[in-house]
């Protein structure tokens, strides 16, 4: 068998994410048909990790087993076949057996949130409205979150999950010149079940005055989870990067150019 690491991006808001369930489209059983379709036997794909439904991802990495070397521009083909939703970038010929999820050292997310309705985003950004919220204490409790390794607190299913620890390397916060359009950005090793979801929500909570920086501290620093964990909406959620020790690629960020209008330097990071 010969390994190839495929390289994706799909909008999902069509789908239930990335892994296969029953009577749900998923953009893991579409490649797996299409695959079959081309090669006439199964073919599973392994991803780098799930999406909930609704989620987006501009890079994704998915492995998969064939019985002889490409003789075929497998690109082209698959790009044909699928929907106009998902898009194929690259088919990356490796060498051993290295794995798209357990192999990946890092990933970053990215979330985006407009604060104005817009018809022609909403299917790729969250609308909230935040009438006079506080950036700076949204700031302030993210500057606390990678003092911590334990995120028990904000896991929507922690007991599943072999453990909660998540060495999160960053967390950013940016917004436009007039302040309508936020984008968090959270890279880390792993992420938990909707822990970037629950996250954000508790950010916004803190913006408007629901929640305080002290409270936000108390549940990661005692590992409490707190009676109410909601979920930000799944879809200005983005999976925007993935790093191995053997694929470092740039992402597509082109694809992020519907939130800035043509302007450079559109983002300031709080």
């Amino acid at each position: 068998m010969i390994r190839y690491f495929i390289h994706i991006a799909y909008n999902g808001a069509n789908y239930r994410g990335w892994q296969r369930q029953s009577k749900v489209l998923t953009i893991q059983e579409i490649f797996e048909k299409k695959l079959e379709q081309v090669f006439k036997y199964e073919i599973p794909c392994l991803g780098c990790g799930r999406t909930d439904a609704g989620v987006h991802a501009a890079q994704y990495f998915f492995h998969i087993n064939l019985k002889n070397d490409l003789q075929t521009d497998l690109k082209f083909i698959l790009n044909k076949m699928l929907p106009k939703d998902i898009s194929v970038f690259d088919i990356i010929r490796m060498e051993g057996e290295p794995h798209a999820q357990f192999d990946a050292m890092e990933r970053t997310y990215d979330y985006f949130i407009h604060t104005i309705k817009d018809p022609f985003i909403a299917d790729l950004s969250s609308f909230y409205l935040l009438e006079n919220a506080d950036f700076n204490k949204i700031k302030k409790a993210i500057l606390i979150i990678p003092n911590y390794t334990d995120f028990r607190a904000f896991c929507k299913t922690p007991d599943r999950h072999n453990n909660t620890i998540c060495n999160v390397k960053s967390v950013k916060f940016f917004y436009n010149q007039n302040k309508d359009r936020l984008r968090f950005q959270f890279t880390s090793n792993k992420f938990l079940k909707s822990m970037i979801r629950i996250i954000v929500y508790k950010l916004l909570e803190i913006g408007t005055g629901k929640l305080s920086v002290e409270e936000f501290e108390h549940f990661l620093k005692n590992k409490e989870i707190p009676q109410f964990n909601n979920l930000a909406y799944p879809q200005g959620l983005y999976l925007s990067k993935i790093t191995y020790p053997f694929i470092n690629i740039v992402p597509r960020t082109e694809m992020f150019t519907i939130f800035q209008n043509g302007k450079e330097n559109f983002w300031q990071e709080v």
